[in-house]
């Protein structure tokens, strides 16, 4: 217990570290304050921004494409990967196509989803959809093909229907390799939708970012890439929580 304390304290203690020794490099004149703020011009902008109401519209647009992007994404990706992982026949027809679209930067068919959704939500949330759905499907379909043959016949033998196979064998079996991708998922995410926002925006994260770029108020442009920071960490610390609570059995 001493041992995760002390690693507990380490944790918070090195940022901290971090961030005390850049504002030290700051008042000591040793960074460019016009390219490299201190942490406390950085603070006090976001301060301004979230007084102003600016940085919770900006957070509230990405938060709001980010989930349903991710749903959307995930939901068929989980659904097909079963199915891929459960049918070599489909698996063999379908990974010649995840193998050849999966390597596509899904930012660079931006301009195809913009033709085709419009310059609102819909193509931002199209393309962090489509960010999540390969990693998805791939992870999936590894979750399932991993799995023991044995536990496959030992079912087969006492007549075990299919739905129970499926709820107390394959799905919680899989389970530990989707959340793996689904963690990886959401950061895929978070980069696709930061770039899809620099384009014709009006409000997120990635707009706060391009537009405090475009007029040199670089203290928001960091304020910008510390949210996006911030939502990284929570939204993954929320996820390995409902991993805990859905796979009790790979608790630490």
């Amino acid at each position: 217990m001493r041992t995760a304390n002390k690693e507990r304290a380490l944790a918070i203690l090195s940022p901290l570290a971090v961030v005390a020794l850049w504002q030290f490099a700051s008042n000591m004149g040793w960074t460019n304050q016009r390219y490299v703020p201190s942490p406390l011009a950085i603070a006090q902008a976001g301060w301004d921004l979230a007084l102003s109401g600016r940085l919770a519209i900006d957070i509230g647009a990405s938060l709001r494409r980010l989930a349903i992007g991710f749903v959307l994404g995930a939901v068929p990706g989980i659904l097909l990967g079963m199915i891929m992982g459960l049918n070599r026949w489909v698996r063999a027809a379908i990974d010649p196509l995840i193998a050849a679209l999966y390597p596509i930067p899904k930012i660079a068919i931006l301009p195809l989803l913009m033709l085709a959704f419009g310059l609102g939500d819909a193509s931002k949330v199209a393309a962090v959809a489509m960010s999540v759905l390969f990693l998805t499907v791939i992870n999936t379909t590894t979750g399932v093909v991993q799995l023991d043959r044995i536990y496959f016949e030992v079912a087969r033998n006492y007549g075990t229907p299919w739905y129970k196979l499926f709820t107390r064998v394959i799905l919680p079996g899989a389970l530990p390799v989707i959340f793996a991708g689904l963690r990886i998922s959401l950061g895929v995410s978070l980069v696709v939708l930061v770039g899809a926002e620099f384009v014709a925006s009006d409000a997120g994260i990635g707009y706060l970012i391009w537009a405090s770029w475009q007029t040199l108020v670089v203290e928001n442009m960091f304020v910008g890439i510390i949210v996006i920071t911030v939502l990284g960490v929570l939204s993954t610390l929320f996820l390995h929580e409902v991993e805990r609570l859905l796979v009790p059995w790979r608790r630490d």
